[in-house]
């Protein structure tokens, strides 16, 4: 008898092959990557962090959540270049005036409305040159006295590079006040105004006005803050520093400058800049007292 002999090798395969549960047909084939599962089952979407240079593989984002504008902490908080820019100050301010929080600066038309009329507080006019007539008044209301005049330009006081006996020759090394540390002001530097001396005519010092008292100066368009710093002949009124005639675009130069009308000179009364040469101190304090003087009820 023959019998046949099966490789043993050939058997086992064919064991479990028999063994092996078959696939219903048209199965399909499961998913062996976790690619292909997503693709099969679909899920959202996972926040992804920027890519990192050098790495090119995405990484989850740690916040997950639905993407909303980065609140910002207060400018001052931040630092180097996240840094806001400085703004500039007319434009912050008028800002402020369109969100409520702030005045917008007093202009000129403000000012002149308050002073269309003219209650007399002087015993008479002055001239606004040596030989001219005598057609000023200087007017009062409550909170100020006022008047309307040309500008001759005051060089006195501590000389400097264009105020001196070389640039002006009817200059004066001194001023009726003095700054704090008892020198004289300086006229090409502080903006100030000159008031007639006392007289018969009108005596300053009884209305409230004194060295350091704060002064509005309107010409045209322009609204700028002085003090008062010095005193004229006891019959001639409108003058001012250079500083001053300067910040208003008058033409300063002691000789031929000035201007021979259209400025009014507002002194607020009771008030005083300590010290008195404290320019800004001065722009401060009168932007508010003219605001009180516009919005009150003279």
């Amino acid at each position: 008898m023959i019998v046949s002999r099966v490789p043993p090798l050939t058997l086992v395969l064919a064991g479990v092959a028999l063994l092996a549960p078959s696939s219903p047909p048209g199965a399909a084939l499961q998913p062996r990557t976790e690619q292909a599962a997503r693709r099969a089952h679909p899920v959202a979407p996972r926040q992804m962090s920027p890519v990192t240079p050098g790495r090119p593989e995405l990484v989850p984002a740690k916040n997950t959540g639905p993407l909303s504008p980065r609140r910002a902490g207060p400018a001052t908080a931040r630092t180097g270049a996240d840094s806001p820019r400085r703004t500039d100050p007319a434009v912050a301010r008028r800002a402020e005036t369109v969100s409520g929080r702030g005045a917008a600066p007093v202009s000129a038309a403000e000012l002149l409305r308050k002073v269309r009329t003219c209650t007399p507080v002087s015993h008479g006019r002055y001239r606004e040159d040596q030989g001219a007539r005598a057609t000023v008044p200087v007017c009062g209301t409550r909170e100020a006295v006022f008047w309307k005049a040309d500008m001759d330009i005051d060089c006195d006081g501590r000389p400097g590079r264009r105020c001196s006996a070389r640039t002006d020759p009817h200059f004066s090394a001194s001023t009726a006040f003095a700054q704090s540390d008892g020198r004289p002001l300086k006229a090409e530097k502080l903006p100030y105004v000159v008031v007639p001396a006392p007289s018969t005519i009108w005596n300053y010092r009884s209305h409230g006005v004194r060295g350091g008292s704060v002064a509005a100066l309107v010409y045209r368009d322009r609204v700028r803050y002085a003090v008062v710093g010095d005193t004229g002949p006891a019959g001639i009124i409108g003058e001012a520093s250079h500083a001053a005639a300067e910040s208003l675009g008058i033409d300063p130069d002691p000789r031929s400058g000035g201007t021979p009308s259209g400025v009014t000179y507002i002194v607020f009364k009771d008030s005083e800049v300590t010290p008195v040469e404290d320019r800004e101190a001065a722009a401060t304090e009168g932007e508010r007292l003219a605001r009180a003087f516009v919005n009150g009820d003279d």
